[in-house]
């Protein structure tokens, strides 16, 4: 191979995919990293480090490089992306690959500055960064070139961003630190709280996916729960349902549900009537929270749709604007 490719990356706080020009995604992995605590060195990333959490010996750590969809730890997130980069055989012998980023709407520069060096480590020739909700938008099929207002609510692992777009540009937004993750840990902290037992995140993600809703009696399951019990120690199993879960994330989603209210007040009217004809898209692993599209709706008063794969907009908004790589140079 001669030439390199262009690629685009969401970074993700709880998983990193690559989509590669002219042939679509082509990895999809766990954003976490083992590292040997003595020698610094990478011992495994994706899926094969995820195995891992919760059950390695001292001399061995496992560690999310990203948090709050920015970078938290850069040496880890550059090994972890050199990795993931060698693995496709993308770079060429005559070029480096141009790389497109996603990142939250409201990073500091010193942040973008981090997912830049990370990315430029890897051995880009040239970084673009781009937000994360316009990017969104585009990989769930919303034209946002025209003069009428689109709206979409990103949920990923680490933040929530919510946005407005018109004439290929974002009109009004915000971004929250109130995602994924923080349903997981909503759920660790309230099976702590009433039943005195301590578990995983990988167990509080597994109750997140099997049982939970957001909407009031939207759902009626249960789901057995093995963690370790906090006065004799020793392992218990509970059963936990819909109903508590509902409970255990509703602070959370009421500050989703607030941002986004804060949101559609800022915006001009014109587009506010073009959103209302059109809904709201969820993207974003978080839109496949059962009942939040639902629960949305009926507060926001605007109709809400989850994306046709939400999980990959982001990934796949990125090919697109690959395709447009020249225009967002002159700009």
């Amino acid at each position: 191979m001669l030439f390199s490719k262009d690629i685009g990356i969401d970074l993700g706080t709880a998983n990193v995919l690559i989509y590669e020009k002219g042939k679509g995604i082509v990895l999809e992995e766990p954003s976490v990293v083992s590292i040997d605590a003595q020698s610094g060195r990478m011992i495994a990333a994706g899926e094969e480090a995820r195995q891992m959490l919760g059950r390695t010996p001292g001399k061995i750590e496992v560690v999310r490089p990203m948090k709050d969809g920015v970078i938290a730890d850069i040496e880890a997130t550059e090994m972890m992306l050199k990795h993931f980069i060698n693995s496709l055989n993308i770079k060429g012998m005559l070029s480096q690959p141009r790389i497109m980023i996603c990142c939250p709407t409201n990073i500091t520069l010193v942040e973008k500055n981090a997912i830049r060096e990370a990315a430029e480590k890897c051995g880009a020739r040239e970084v673009f960064i781009e937000e994360e909700p316009k990017i969104a938008a585009l990989g769930a099929g919303m034209d946002i070139s025209k003069p009428s207002g689109n709206m979409v609510i990103d949920v990923g692992g680490g933040t929530a961003d919510i946005a407005v777009l018109s004439l290929g540009d974002i009109v009004t937004s915000a971004s929250i630190k109130i995602a994924g993750n923080r349903f997981d840990q909503d759920i660790v902290d309230y099976i702590k709280t009433n039943y005195k037992l301590l578990i995983g995140d990988r167990t509080a993600e597994e109750i997140k996916i099997s049982v939970a809703t957001v909407y009031p009696e939207g759902r009626e399951e249960e789901l057995q729960v093995r963690g370790r019990d906090l006065v004799s120690g020793l392992p218990r199993t509970i059963t936990i349902s819909s109903t508590e879960v509902e409970e255990a994330l509703r602070e959370s989603v009421r500050i989703i549900v607030h941002a986004a209210k804060n949101v559609l007040e800022q915006t001009p009217p014109e587009l506010s009537a073009d959103i209302m004809n059109k809904g709201i898209v969820l993207t974003g692993g978080g839109a496949l929270l059962h009942g939040l599209d639902r629960l949305l709706a009926d507060e926001l008063h605007v109709p809400v749709f989850v994306a046709d794969n939400p999980l990959h907009c982001v990934v796949v908004g990125t090919g697109i604007m690959l395709d447009h790589i020249d225009k967002i140079r002159r700009r």
